[in-house]
């Protein structure tokens, strides 16, 4: 019996692509990251991508989220949290461990789980420990789910200043003068490591800058002056971090750049600089994201001075392995363009220096996102 006149079914339109937005998580930079999070879902293109908002609560909780971007921005001066997101106090969202199966699960006490539905990329806008230090990059990589940004490793580089400057140093970058306090140098002897410091200080001079090594958005640094305000500034780093990084003061200018990862290979935005702020001692997370100073986009430098810290920008995101996105800081000092650090994940909020480079690049933020999704889509999960 012929078909030719047999009703044919009409074909499935192809289904799109599904993104879960992952944000939130536990470190101090929990209400930046859903800033930046509230960003991005209002950037991604909804007639090419299905989208899940996934919020990682401050204790840990994976909570399912509305769709309500309008709702993540800092408002009267503070920032917003996920546990206001959350549809539910104590329902959590399940991630598959599984590479064969991407099917993410809903749950909550006394009810039945229930299927969310397929994740072909992760989007995680998580900033800080527990997030953007290849933590949650490991566990993707074990559920064969392709996400958005760096890897384990240049992730985890990215976070740690120290590694992070060790790696720079071995691939010829010029990086500050530092000097590192493990946990255990604390623990087993404070005055030794408090002299390291000093003795430290006693080199390279005042004020510095001490840090947390594993923190991001300017939390937890102080601006020292002189010796009687070490105590207080290694109490705040230590509180963020038992591993504190201390560095000498860079006398320059503030730029930065942004890479971007293309079809055929990184490629670097025009640089910003970031003046000194006028009622703050420097750029630290209050003039950043309260009271939102302004970078100037582009930089003024010379072309040359252009093109030497978009070179070094893209070299930096090569040695740290890094893939999808990259904010690389620098000073420029008397000596030349000295690397302060890279950002794995940088804020990409509306007045984010990041989203604002490439935007004067030509590149506008709802195509940044696309980018940044298409080539996480490009990218297996697995050794690369």
């Amino acid at each position: 019996m012929s078909t030719e006149n047999l009703p044919q079914s009409p074909e499935q339109p192809p289904r799109k692509p599904r993104v879960a937005v992952v944000f939130g998580g536990r470190s101090s930079e929990h209400g930046i990251s859903v800033v930046t999070a509230g960003a991005v879902l209002r950037a991604i293109d909804r007639t090419k991508y299905d989208v899940l908002p996934i919020g990682i609560t401050q204790d840990g909780r994976w909570a399912l989220t509305a769709d309500e971007p309008e709702r993540m921005a800092i408002t009267e001066r503070r920032t917003p949290n996920v546990e206001e997101l959350a549809e539910s106090s104590e329902g959590g969202v399940v991630l598959p461990v599984d590479p064969a199966n991407r099917e993410v699960v809903y749950s909550e006490p006394g009810s039945v789980p229930k299927a969310l539905g397929e994740v072909d990329v992760v989007f995680p806008v998580l900033h800080g420990p527990y997030g953007e230090d290849g933590t949650l990059q490991g566990l993707l990589e074990l559920s064969g789910v392709p996400y958005v940004g760096s890897g384990v490793l240049a992730s985890a580089v990215g976070q740690d200043k120290e590694y992070m400057k060790r790696v720079f140093t071995s691939f010829g970058l010029k990086v500050g003068p530092y000097v590192v306090i493990r946990p255990r140098e604390w623990e087993r002897d404070e005055s030794a490591a408090r002299k390291k410091i000093v003795d430290f200080a006693g080199e390279h001079g005042w004020p510095l800058f001490v840090k947390p090594a594993r923190a991001g958005s300017s939390i937890g640094i102080t601006k020292v002056d002189d010796l009687a305000g070490l105590d207080e500034a290694i109490a705040e780093a230590q509180s963020h971090d038992p591993k504190i990084l201390v560095e000498a003061a860079l006398r320059g200018r503030e730029i930065e750049c942004g890479v971007l990862e293309f079809e055929d290979g990184p490629r670097a935005s025009v640089p910003s600089e970031i003046p000194p702020p006028d009622t703050h001692a420097y750029y630290d997370f209050e003039a950043k994201y309260i009271d939102s100073t302004p970078g100037i986009v582009p930089a003024p430098l010379s072309s040359e001075e252009t093109a030497e810290v978009q070179r070094l920008a893209v070299d930096a995101f090569e040695a740290a392995s890094c893939e999808g996105l990259v904010r690389a800081d620098f000073f420029l000092t008397e000596e030349g363009f000295v690397i302060n650090e890279i950002n794995t994940m940088p804020g990409m909020t509306p007045i984010s220096m990041y989203p604002q480079m490439w935007q004067a690049s030509g590149v506008s933020y709802p195509e940044l996102v696309a980018r940044l999704i298409e080539a996480a889509l490009r990218r297996s999960t697995g050794l690369r």
